[in-house]
C-alpha cells in the first residue's frame, strides 16, 4: 500500500528537502499557464538522478508523469497525483563527424542552436520549436512534413522501475505524433541524432531564419498556448472538396476561428491554436477543443485527432 508520508521522506534523503516540492502549482510549468498542483515535484539533474526519482517511485508505488518544456500538453484543475519528474540543464555533444547526442533536457532550440553552430545539417528547420529534446522525441516531432524521429540513431531511456536501456531508431516505434515512450511510459534520458556535417553553416542559418520568421508570422507566439491542438488530415484522407488538408483551415471554415469559451480562445492569428487570454481553466480549454473536434465532424465529416496530450485529473 501506498504510504505518502514514507515516499515523501525518501525522496527528501534522496534530493535534500528544498529540491522536493509539495503541491507544486503545475500552471508555473506548462506553456498554456495552466493547471492545478502536483503531489509532489522534482527537477532533476543529470540521468541517475532521473532513474534514482523514478525507482523510488515504482518501489513506492507513486505514479510518475514527467514534464519538459511543458508545451504541447493540458494539465487538469485538479492536478496531477503522484510524482512529477522535470529534467534540468543537460548537453551537446559529438560523438563523431556525423552523430550528435543531446540530453533529454535540452530545449530544441539550444539543439538547433548547437547544430548550426557546430555545421551540422538535419535539425535547422525546427528552429523556434518549444519544447525539450525529450518532449520532441517522445511526441516525434513534426514540421514542414518531415518527422524529428527520422534523424534518429539510438536513444538511452530510464523504465519504470529505473533501469537504462538503450534502443536503436527501429526500437522506437515512431510514427505521426508517437513512439514508444508513449505505450511504454519510459522516460528518456539522451537522443543521438545521425546528421550531416557540411564546410559552411550559412545556408542552415537561412533555413533556421525562413522558419522562425514562418512561425512568428503564422502562430500566436505572444499569448500562452500548447502549440497545434489537432494533427492535420492524414495524405489522402478525405477532406472537402477546395479544402486545405489543414485542421486550422477546417476549425476556420467552421466558424470557429476567435471563438471563445471561459478564458481560452481559438486563436485569430491560426485557428489550430488554442489561447489562454487570462484566468482560463482546463477545463475551459478541453471544452474548446472538443467543440472544435465536432463541429468540424458535424460540418465536414473530418475526424481531427487530438494532438495536445492530457495530464492529471480533470473536474
Amino acid at each position: 500500500m501506498f504510504d505518502p508520508s514514507s515516499f515523501d521522506a525518501q525522496l527528501r534523503r534522496q534530493f535534500t528537502a528544498d529540491r522536493v516540492v509539495r503541491d507544486a502549482p503545475m500552471a508555473r510549468f506548462t506553456t498554456l499557464r495552466v493547471g492545478g498542483p502536483a503531489d509532489w515535484l522534482v527537477e532533476t539533474r543529470s540521468a541517475g538522478e532521473t532513474a534514482a526519482a523514478m525507482r523510488l517511485a515504482h518501489e513506492a508505488g507513486a505514479p510518475v508523469t514527467v514534464i519538459g518544456g511543458g508545451s504541447n500538453v493540458l494539465v487538469g484543475d485538479r492536478g496531477i497525483r503522484g510524482l512529477v519528474l522535470r529534467p534540468r540543464g543537460g548537453t551537446v555533444e559529438a560523438i563523431d563527424e556525423s552523430l550528435v547526442r543531446a540530453d533529454a533536457a535540452v530545449t530544441l532550440n539550444g539543439l538547433v542552436r548547437w547544430t548550426i553552430s557546430h555545421r551540422r545539417a538535419g535539425l535547422e528547420a525546427w528552429a523556434g520549436t518549444p519544447g525539450t529534446v525529450g518532449g520532441a522525441v517522445c511526441g516525434n516531432a513534426h514540421y514542414g512534413g518531415r518527422l524529428i524521429g527520422d534523424l534518429i540513431d539510438t536513444v538511452l531511456v530510464a523504465g519504470a522501475d529505473g533501469s537504462l536501456h538503450e534502443l536503436p531508431r527501429d526500437a522506437m516505434e515512431f510514427g505521426y505524433d508517437r513512439s514508444r515512450l508513449q505505450r511504454t511510459h519510459e522516460v528518456l534520458i539522451w537522443a543521438a541524432f545521425r546528421l550531416t556535417p557540411v564546410s559552411d553553416a550559412t545556408v542552415l542559418r537561412q533555413v533556421a531564419r525562413r522558419s522562425l520568421a514562418h512561425r512568428k508570422s503564422t502562430q500566436p507566439l505572444d499569448t500562452p498556448s500548447a502549440g497545434c491542438c489537432f494533427q492535420n488530415p492524414a495524405p489522402g484522407e478525405s477532406v472537402p472538396e477546395g479544402m486545405p488538408s489543414s485542421a486550422g483551415a477546417l476549425i476556420d471554415r467552421a466558424g470557429l476561428k476567435g471563438h471563445r469559451l471561459g478564458g481560452a480562445r481559438v486563436s485569430t492569428v491560426h485557428a489550430n491554436f488554442i489561447v489562454n487570454e487570462g484566468g482560463a481553466s482546463a477545463a475551459d480549454i478541453r471544452a474548446l477543443v472538443a467543440l472544435c473536434r465536432d463541429t468540424v465532424f458535424a460540418r465536414f465529416g473530418v475526424s481531427l485527432r487530438e494532438e495536445i496530450v492530457y495530464l492529471g485529473e480533470f473536474l
